[in-house]
Order: C-alpha cells, then structure tokens, then sequence
C-alpha cells in the first residue's frame, strides 16, 4: 500500500504548523517554504482539513491557521481521512472495506485484516507524538551543525 501524496504533505505540513504556531497563526506560504511543498497544492489541503475540524483559518494581517484542537486529539487517521478518499491496502477492496469481489476472492480476510491493522496503527499516533519526533529531529541537526 502507497499513501499519495496528499496524506503525505498534509501530515507534514500540520507537524510543521504544530512546531512553528506558538499559540500564533502559521501562513501556508510559511509551510510551503519550510516543507519544499507546492502554495497551491497546500492551500487546497488546508480547505480540506479546515472542513474537517483539523484547523481554524485566522484572516487578515498576521493571518493563517491554527489547530482546531489539541495536537494530542488529532490523529493521523483523521488527517488522512480528511484529505484522502479511504485508506485501503487494495484497490478492491470498498469504502467500508468490504472486498469488491464478493464470494469469488478467497483472500479477502487477509486483506480486511491488514486494513484494520493499518487503521488501528494510525489511529494509534497522534500529532502531537509526530511533533515532538519532529522537535528531536530538528535539536539533532542544530547540536550535529
């Protein structure tokens, strides 16, 4: 299984807000310099996960986003089903992860069972644990410079 890149970039981007807020917005031309990540493509993720209660959008100067709640109650499977369809180990397979095959495919609990596996370990981390893996990364390069 592949996580695009929307999943990809909006876990980042939302470990980068948490790192860099403070309590203040963070502007997604901010993000998108520090994360080497399309404005554009951003801007569309965060419509996304504003919908989604992820963030709150703060107009104006000095504008941007913020978390919508604690970093410790958003979990990487929200984010991810936020921004993304499902998250399915295979193409087949439904919505509700269900194989699309019916009675035919005789593999089908194998792969129902690797999808609740998959489920279950990203709605086990939290971004807050993703930030502060991101905070021990950046001490290590500032104390490696």
């Amino acid at each position: 299984m592949r996580m695009s890149t929307k999943a990809q970039y909006a876990v980042r981007a939302l470990v980068s807000l948490n790192l860099f807020s403070d309590g203040t917005p963070v502007s997604i031309k901010d993000i998108s310099a520090r994360e080497n990540i399309s404005f554009n493509y951003l801007e569309q993720l965060f419509v996304k996960l504003r919908r989604g209660g992820i963030v709150n959008s703060v107009r104006g100067p000095g504008g941007g986003y913020l978390l919508a709640r604690p970093a410790a109650d958003i979990r990487m499977d929200q984010i991810i089903d936020t921004v993304e369809e499902a998250i399915m180990p295979l193409s087949c397979m439904n919505s509700d992860g269900s194989c699309g095959c019916g009675s035919e495919c005789t593999t089908q609990s194998v792969w129902q069972g690797l999808g609740n596996q998959i489920r279950s370990f990203l709605a086990s981390v939290t971004l807050e644990e993703l930030t502060n893996d991101g905070r021990r990364q950046q001490n290590f390069r500032a104390v490696n410079s």
